[in-house]
């Protein structure tokens, strides 16, 4: 049996200030647990099903019913655990962006976003993540979910920009989308930089786009009328797609 104070605590963490004030966050779900767990992560509590404790043999987990984890959930249909986990304080390295492809986003809002361009960074083999202070928190639980466990893989460092691009070799590339860049297709890539992408109303932010080294444009091949835009995650796919191409 649950107590209340352990509900209104958990469900606290759905607050970004609660959970920067405990350092924790929510997993929900046997993927994002299991990649979490998997890649040395270790919660603080996880509360689960007598199914998923049967299938998972785990000190200390609070064993709870169906109705208490769903009055525990933030999700509309919970799915047999839920894990909390201290926030890791990733330090950056700066360095790896003269030999790797990293990504930093500019003022990027939505969770959903924010969750698939960090799972579209793990497929692309992708390791690191910077954002700038106005984008979304990165362990908010809509953001973890949308992950779908990738966020157990992707390193996620906020920073300033200006501190970032101050600290970068000088010819580290930098690339950007714009529409009055040059087709992504018909560009030299290489295969270290950074790629930055920008908040989803406004795009990359003037401050950034004066850092910007190789302006990219991913063609609309409608030749008419079109979409405005492409979603930022989409955007995110397609760059990285591209870059990742040139390697095979």
């Amino acid at each position: 049996m649950i107590s209340k104070n352990q509900i209104k605590y958990v469900r606290q963490l759905e607050q970004k200030k609660f959970r920067k004030a405990e350092n924790l966050f929510i997993a929900e779900g046997h993927k994002v647990v299991r990649d979490l767990l998997a890649a040395g992560f270790r919660p603080t509590q996880i509360f689960a099903t007598r199914e998923w404790l049967d299938a998972n043999q785990m000190a200390d987990a609070i064993e709870v019913t169906p109705d208490e984890l769903q009055r525990l959930s933030l999700q509309q249909h919970p799915q047999q655990v839920l894990g909390l986990f201290p926030i890791p304080q990733a330090q950056p390295q700066l360095s790896i962006v003269d030999c790797q492809l990293s990504i930093l986003l500019d003022n990027i809002q939505d969770p959903g976003n924010l969750g698939t361009i960090i799972r579209i960074a793990d497929w692309f083999g992708i390791d690191t993540i910077f954002c700038s202070p106005g984008t979304v928190d990165a362990w908010n639980p809509k953001v973890v979910q949308a992950t779908m466990g990738s966020i157990a893989r992707v390193h996620i460092i906020y920073i300033e920009p200006e501190e970032l691009f101050s600290q970068l070799p000088k010819d580290s590339p930098i690339y950007g989308t714009f529409l009055d860049g040059d087709n992504i297709y018909t560009q030299h890539l290489s295969s270290h930089g950074l790629i930055v992408m920008g908040n989803e109303g406004n795009g990359i932010s003037d401050a950034v786009r004066a850092r910007i080294s190789h302006k990219l444009l991913i063609p609309d091949f409608h030749k008419g009328d079109t979409a405005d835009s492409l979603n930022v995650a989409i955007a995110t796919a397609i760059t990285c797609s591209e870059f990742r191409r040139r390697l095979l």
